[in-house]
């Protein structure tokens, strides 16, 4: 897996993400892009318009209707979308999670541990990766039972990214504020 992703300069992916907990489930769905150094671009088909965006130094977070978008800075970002940056290859696996096991299923294998010092939030994160080593599911149970997954599909790899892609433009009447980063 870290030899598949360490390679790629730029990733495209579509993702399903599927959130369990405090009574409530909820799916959401979209595109991925990923850049090296550190820029990440949420965009959501369902529901249409929502945003979540890393440009390297900061974080945006908007969801359409709202007077207002979120913007923190990258370093205080510590919810998963931070961590998966493991997609483009800037950590080794194995030094990501603590507890790190190895199990196959069917022609694939499913990689267990803890994310290094998220010990107190999250109690197990999963990787479902191929044979090839692409990850095509990503999993985790946090200690306040709530769990969410993001089922991955086609993936592109060094895709070419206009590079205004991660640039966050506020829509007309959106103001910016300083926000509390997502826990």
């Amino acid at each position: 897996m870290d030899a598949h992703y360490n390679r790629l300069r730029s990733l495209r992916v579509d993702f399903t993400e599927t959130y369990r907990g405090m009574g409530m489930k909820r799916t959401e769905s979209g595109t991925l892009l990923l850049a090296k150094p550190g820029r990440m671009k949420w965009s959501y088909a369902q529901p249409a318009g929502k945003l979540f965006l890393l440009d390297g130094k900061y974080g945006y977070s908007y969801t359409p209707g709202d007077a207002q978008a979120e913007r923190y800075p990258a370093k205080q970002l510590d919810d998963f979308r931070s961590p998966l940056r493991f997609l483009l290859g800037h950590t080794r696996i194995e030094k990501e999670l603590t507890t790190l096991t190895i199990s196959s299923q069917g022609n694939d294998f499913v990689l267990r541990g803890v994310p290094e010092n998220m010990e107190q939030r999250v109690s197990q994160l999963a990787l479902t990766v191929t044979p090839n080593g692409t990850i095509e599911k990503i999993e985790w149970s946090e200690a306040d039972g709530s769990a969410t997954a993001f089922q991955l599909s086609n993936e592109e790899q060094n895709p070419t990214i206009a590079p205004n892609a991660f640039f966050f433009q506020p829509p007309p009447g959106v103001t910016v504020v300083r926000g509390l980063p997502p826990i």
